[in-house]
């Protein structure tokens, strides 16, 4: 409520000062203003709303034995496709790491883009697929989608990426 009263008061004051007063004069104002403001601010009394920003914390690598993808590629182009297309590319992965691997989740940045991947640990030593459906439906011109996978393996997060350069599909002008 605070926030909203020194919000109305500092355009009730601005609108004065713009209106009423010679340069110099506005020059104080304001500058009287912008201290009455950082003085709310240091203080705390903004808002209680607003909240400082959270700062993410850095992923800290687990003890012990940890799973680890070596993917055969980690990007790939579709090359030149027609809108409307629907192309599968499929991503090979190996565990080289210490202990069994768990995909818990992959998500693309675009709906268009569909991943798929094991639901069943991988062991050491073991592979696994990864295959991307991208649907270029009203998808003309330049793509580039990036399928984001989550999995106990440090860090956490890895991602695949997939382009392709799509034709614009063409009207049909002649409707029957």
């Amino acid at each position: 409520m605070k926030a909203i009263k020194l919000n109305v008061f500092i355009l009730g004051l601005a609108g004065l000062v713009m209106f009423g007063c010679s340069n110099q004069e506005m020059e104080k104002r304001i500058a009287k203003l912008e201290g009455k403001v950082a003085e709310l601010e240091g203080s705390g009394n903004v808002s209680p709303t607003i909240k400082p920003a959270k700062t993410a914390e850095p992923e800290v690598k687990p003890d012990g034995p940890v799973p680890e993808f070596k993917f055969d590629e980690e990007a790939f182009d579709f090359g030149d496709i027609n809108e409307g297309d629907v192309v599968d590319h499929v991503f090979a992965f190996t565990n080289v790491g210490q202990a069994p691997l768990i995909i818990s989740s992959a998500s693309a940045s675009c709906g268009c883009t569909v991943p798929k991947w094991p639901k069943e640990p991988i062991p050491v030593g073991g592979t696994g697929e990864i295959k991307v459906q991208f649907n270029s439906k009203n998808k003309p011109g330049v793509q580039n989608k990036t399928v984001t996978i989550t999995a106990n393996t440090y860090p956490k997060i890895s991602k695949l990426k997939i382009k392709a350069l799509v034709a614009p599909a063409k009207k049909d002008n002649n409707p029957s």
